[in-house]
């Protein structure tokens, strides 16, 4: 579920290292977005608290 997947992502190693430098979105070779991901990622995280 939802949920325990982001029980997995509350390691400070793991979510919050993404710093929105959006490398990652401008080298995707299937035009993803990861960086808008993890940031809304990021809102749910907040939002549980």
């Amino acid at each position: 579920t939802t949920g325990e997947r982001l029980n997995e992502l509350e390691d400070p190693f793991k979510l919050y290292r993404c710093h929105t430098i959006m490398n990652c979105t401008d080298t995707c070779p299937k035009g993803l977005n990861p960086a808008k991901a993890i940031a809304e990622i990021k809102k749910l995280m907040i939002q549980r608290q």
